[in-house]
């Protein structure tokens, strides 16, 4: 069963009754996924760029739009309008498809694996969440990538605090820290 069936079927009663709401339609959803790479070295070396637009591309099924910098770091050796980052918003079936590929797949194939913080939330119910490395993802060929990178997960939610973000993302099967 896909992540949007069972969230609507099972997850979304679930939460309704637990977080005590009177009205399906105040039940938090997830809106947005946002993944996001910082590229500082791309300034000095373009295959970077070109390397993590695929990579993106792969991983998300979806076009990757490059941010510049908005004004010039003489100390970083970067002008202004220089790509320096790739991103890439994600919304409905493409998320959904998404953030089950990420826990089901991704995140168990991460060494040392203990689950992630649940302490990164940001006081309104989003979750950030750091990757080191982007060969946890199935679609990501060890041979083909020329360097590891990392990424920044941001899973947008329309919950009201960090409480009901969390009970979202514990019911969808985030593996969070017990500790």
């Amino acid at each position: 069963m896909s992540l949007k069936k069972r969230y609507r079927e099972s997850i979304q009663p679930k939460l309704l009754k637990d977080l005590n709401l009177s009205n399906i339609h105040e039940v938090p959803k997830v809106v947005k996924v946002t993944i996001n790479r910082g590229l500082g070295e791309a300034a000095q070396n373009a295959k970077a760029l070109e390397a993590s637009i695929t990579e993106l591309a792969t991983i998300t099924g979806q076009k990757v739009v490059v941010t510049r910098a908005k004004k010039a770091i003489a100390g970083f050796k970067i002008r202004q309008g220089m790509p320096i980052g790739v991103v890439v918003t994600l919304r409905g079936v493409r998320m959904y498809a998404f953030l089950e590929r990420l826990i089901n797949l991704a995140l168990p194939r991460i060494r040392d694996f203990r689950g992630v913080s649940p302490k990164s939330f940001d006081g309104r119910g989003n979750y950030t969440l750091g990757i080191r490395e982007q060969i946890i993802f199935p679609e990501i060929s060890f041979d083909k990538i020329d360097a590891i990178r990392g990424m920044d997960v941001t899973i947008v939610t329309n919950a009201r605090n960090d409480e009901e973000g969390r009970a979202l993302l514990r019911e969808m099967g985030m593996p969070f820290r017990s500790n």
